[in-house]
């Protein structure tokens, strides 16, 4: 069986031939968010229509981490170590702290609440960057069916706390990831609910004091379309695909994919030398050994 297809023969490098597509864990409705904890020798993701994070182990298993989870979807770490989450349910954006409290860090912006932020990032200055799409308010399925008071937007909130909307001319971002000189950022435009709208990644120039420009597509998945994404440390954009992981060259070119057998969601490096890839797949999680390391 094959586990790869490969387009651009340098992605030959990128991958194992002994290393398979392994399913970790399996049982859930929709699983999204994985984000590794080096120092904890473990991996959280979300669970979302069950309204439950969950943690899995090597060697152990996987086990409730948090439940009701206000149904989270993206994580990440902040510079401390400290885990960031998207809640649908609660429209908000929270940091767990060491001693198990939670801090929100954003939920309103001009006076509106926010819709259901998605996914999330941390920059090396601290500041908190997230999307807003409208996903978890538009049914009851990965959340509570809400009104909408705002646009589809992305925001940063910086370390003293203050918030700004930096891209308003989305239909509904959804991943985003900055390369790894911080020098460009990458949001996937994946379009509201039911709409056909346009369904993309876009690419932004980041500039002195975060300052963003351009915003030109890098690329299209197909089939499928882009939710969650990484990057390797060579500046590769690794993205979720209906078939599995693309593996996107800087120029936006597929370099080639990891084939997975259920919808892919969103993705994760972690392990040892941040070269295994976590991978959440509709109701399973998955992970892969790679000829590459990743970036946070």
């Amino acid at each position: 069986m094959s586990f790869f297809e490969i387009i651009d023969p340098a992605f030959g490098k990128f991958v194992l031939g002994n290393a398979p597509v392994k399913q970790i864990a399996t049982g859930f409705d929709w699983v999204e968010g994985p984000v590794w904890f080096g120092d904890l020798n473990c991996l959280l993701f979300s669970d979302i229509p069950n309204n439950r994070i969950m943690r899995w182990i090597p060697g152990v298993g996987t086990s409730v981490f948090r439940e009701p989870s206000n149904f989270s979807n993206g994580h990440t770490r902040d510079r401390q170590g400290r885990l960031v989450s998207c809640e649908h349910g609660g429209r908000r954006v929270t940091r767990t702290e060491f001693d198990g409290s939670i801090t929100v860090i954003a939920d309103s912006y001009e006076g509106k609440r926010l819709n259901s932020p998605n996914d999330v990032i941390v920059a090396s200055d601290g500041a908190i960057w997230f999307t807003d799409p409208h996903y978890g308010i538009a049914t009851d399925y990965e959340g509570h069916r809400s009104e909408q008071e705002l646009h589809c937007n992305v925001y940063r909130v910086d370390p003293s706390g203050t918030m700004q909307a930096v891209l308003t001319d989305f239909n509904c971002p959804n991943g985003l990831a900055f390369s790894p000189d911080e020098k460009k950022l990458y949001v996937a435009d994946t379009g509201r609910m039911h709409s056909g709208d346009p369904q993309h990644i876009r690419v932004f120039s980041v500039g002195e004091n975060w300052r963003l420009s351009g915003g030109e597509v890098f690329h299209a998945i197909s089939p499928g379309c882009a939710d969650g994404m990484r990057l390797d440390t060579d500046g590769n954009l690794w993205s979720s695909a209906a078939d599995g992981v693309h593996c996107i060259a800087p120029d936006g070119h597929v370099m080639g994919k990891i084939l997975v057998p259920e919808t892919v969601s969103n993705l994760c490096f972690g392990g040892r030398g941040k070269h295994r890839l976590f991978i959440t797949a509709t109701t399973s999680v998955y992970a892969i050994s790679l000829n590459r390391s990743g970036t946070l």
